[in-house]
């Protein structure tokens, strides 16, 4: 039902400043901006747990963020910020954990236990984001802003494989399964159906004006509900969408 709402929402809200937008309805002091940004950033728990023993790599991906906004005074420097955008939180890293509990395959076998050794890590999290954000106008040149985001999720994934180690077999003292570095030697695992559909978090950031038509933002995304639904258990640590956002804005008017 929430997903069914967020949807209804979403596209009432983009018919709504297109038609707007074309008519030429909204108010004279109402800005209209079009964004274009990177999300950079992971997927993680907060703290790192002391089964991950350390970060190993990590490789930028195609993180890219599009959207339309309206910003609409409403007491002396303040305002209020709303609109839509379609972007990518993703992450593709290596981690080397010790006695970390996986569930993996291996062949044909399906295996859970403790595993020592390498992971490699890919997320991808496609969104329709409705930010409604309050600002601040500090001066002509900077604006900040912060509140609220919810993302309705359009297609995502969270699976990799195993590497380099070995995995004790139901508890740390179980049969020993040996896991190689060749693509035929590895376990794989995937997530994704384990995934929420519907995230909110936190956005703060600033807008730099550097020219009358166009200037750059920077935000930080941090969100508030845990990667995968309550009911699922395997990965032990809730794993939050942490991101960064670096974007150009153009003002349409």
């Amino acid at each position: 039902m929430m997903k069914k709402i967020f949807l209804f929402l979403t596209v009432t809200l983009a018919l709504f400043v297109q038609n707007r937008a074309l008519a030429g309805g909204f108010p004279e002091n109402w800005e209209l901006k079009a964004r274009f940004g990177y999300n950079i950033g992971a997927t993680a728990p907060i703290g790192l747990p002391a089964t991950i023993r350390s970060i190993d790599a990590y490789r930028l991906t195609p993180s890219f963020l599009f959207g339309v906004e309206a910003m609409a005074p409403f007491w002396g420097k303040w305002g209020l910020t709303t609109g839509l955008h379609l972007e990518n939180k993703g992450m593709d890293g290596d981690v080397t954990t010790k006695m970390y509990y996986m569930e993996v395959k291996k062949g044909e076998s399906q295996l859970a236990g403790r595993y020592t050794g390498s992971v490699h890590q890919v997320v991808r999290e496609w969104m329709v984001t409705l930010p409604i954000l309050a600002t601040w106008q500090v001066s002509n040149v900077v604006r900040l802003k912060g509140g609220p985001y919810f993302s309705l999720l359009v297609d995502k994934d969270f699976s990799g494989y195993v590497f380099d180690g070995y995995l004790r077999q139901n508890d740390p003292t179980g049969p020993k399964v040996e896991i190689g570095h060749e693509e035929n030697e590895r376990a794989t695992y995937d997530f994704t159906d384990n995934m929420r559909n519907f995230q909110m978090g936190l956005d703060v950031g600033a807008d730099f004006r550097l020219h009358p038509a166009f200037g750059v933002s920077v935000d930080l995304n941090w969100g508030l509900t845990g990667l995968f639904e309550s009911d699922f258990k395997t990965v032990e640590q809730t794993l939050y969408p942490i991101y960064g956002t670096v974007s150009l804005y153009y003002n349409i008017r």
